[in-house]
């Protein structure tokens, strides 16, 4: 432990909940802060999509941890992957090296759950990362380039055949995505495909399309996405999938290369933190001031916690951007004051939203109760993905790419680009 007065803080991730508390802690006198993440940039998961499809660079929604923190004296950046925590000796082991701690910032997010089915991890498409998003994108298009000149029938069906596994927001919009791309952009590039992805099937083990969300926006939802040519099977969880095929229970197989993964997520658990700190989909379980049960030191905040001492939230926070947002903000304030004035958390649920389409999504704010659909619900989410991007270069740069999209109807991201294969 730190004798000299200054207290060191490693924050393991550099998401929405790691960045927060950075931005809050590091202005308040006493700290030293190590960022550690196994990347070099932060960016915006909600977007990942936009980058899939060619509709945003990387460079919109990422930018550099180095960059960011370039004015900030007391805060360091270490690239490298967390291997081990040695709580007994405030210690965290990493792939290039080691780190002492005072205060031990679990950050580390959520990574695909695909709930133990291993064909399933190994053909499926996923969108965690934007590793995954810039995979997607080279995948897809050459599926399409592949389409685009064989003359088998069977063959071509499958590369145009899309299933997105999630009827929750990601899937929604990346459906809604796909639909779009057929009407307009496809059509206009690949002139011998016709009508450009033959099928584009959202399926989902639930009995609605956004679960969580408002009823109204469950329905709208569902009749837009059918109207834009999106079939829908809900109470349908996928079995299996080999590359080829994905089967379900009690339905009829689809024939596809293309299985976009979106059902699901998980904590990333890490060795050396006590097995009874884990709590349900591997996450950390903390008390009310996101300490780690059965620890001294440690915190995890967003989707990598299980905090249900928050009254509205018996069964634990959703896995949602402002949760990681405000469980970092408020920790970083907690840490400036002396223990026994620290504030519990309590979720300030700012509510939920979705874009389908060109003019289309929905909007559900809590407090009041509103509903907001079509265009208005549109232009909301709009602003508000705009506006949480991490800087002002990031913003204008998003919203200059959405301009000329909404008037040009395409977008100019749709290249090839891979390392070269040696």
């Amino acid at each position: 432990m730190d004798t000299s007065g200054t207290k060191k803080v490693v924050v393991i991730g550099g998401g929405f909940a790691g960045i927060n508390f950075i931005k809050t802690l590091w202005r308040k006198p006493g700290f030293e802060i190590t960022l550690v993440d196994v990347n070099n940039y932060n960016f915006f998961p909600p977007l990942l999509y936009q980058v899939a499809t060619g509709f945003l660079e990387p460079s919109s929604i990422s930018y550099p941890f180095r960059k960011f923190l370039r004015h900030k004296s007391n805060v360091h950046f270490r690239m490298g992957k967390l291997l081990k925590v040695l709580p007994d000796e405030n210690k965290v082991i990493l792939s290039n090296g080691q780190l002492d701690y005072d205060f031990l910032i679990m950050a580390t997010g959520a990574e695909s759950n695909f709930f133990g089915k291993e064909n399933v991890k190994r053909h499926a498409i996923p969108m965690k990362t934007l590793s995954d998003a810039l995979a997607m994108r080279n995948l897809l298009l050459n599926r399409l380039e592949e389409a685009s000149r064989t003359t088998d029938v069977e063959l071509k069906k499958k590369l145009l055949t899309v299933v997105v596994a999630g009827a929750g927001p990601t899937g929604v919009e990346i459906s809604g995505m796909f639909a779009e791309m057929r009407q307009s952009i496809i059509q206009k590039d690949y002139p011998e495909l016709g009508h450009g992805f033959s099928g584009i099937v959202l399926v989902d083990g639930g009995n609605a399309v956004l679960g969580p969300m408002d009823l109204k926006s469950q329905h709208y939802s569902k009749e837009a996405l059918e109207k834009m040519g999106v079939k829908i099977h809900l109470n349908t969880m996928v079995e299996d999938f080999d590359g080829e095929t994905v089967t379900f229970k009690g339905t009829e197989p689809i024939q596809t290369k293309n299985l976009i993964w979106a059902a699901g997520v998980s904590a990333i658990p890490f060795d050396g933190i006590p097995k009874e700190s884990f709590g349900p989909s591997r996450r950390l379980v903390v008390n009310e001031f996101n300490k780690v049960t059965g620890t001294e030191n440690i915190f995890a905040l967003g989707d990598t916690c299980f905090q249900n001492t928050d009254s509205s939230f018996p069964k634990g926070h959703p896995q949602v951007a402002q949760v990681a947002i405000q469980h970092g903000k408020l920790l970083a304030e907690n840490m400036g004051k002396p223990a026994n004035q620290w504030t519990r958390f309590k979720y300030n649920d700012k509510g939920a939203m979705a874009i389908i389409g060109r003019n289309k999504a929905v909007a559900d704010i809590p407090k009041p109760k509103l509903h907001f659909q079509g265009f208005f619900a549109w232009a909301i989410w709009l602003f508000i993905h705009v506006m949480s991007l991490l800087t002002f270069k990031n913003r204008l740069r998003t919203f200059t790419n959405w301009l000329i999209a909404y008037f040009s109807k395409d977008q100019s991201f749709r290249m090839i680009i891979r390392p070269e294969e040696n």
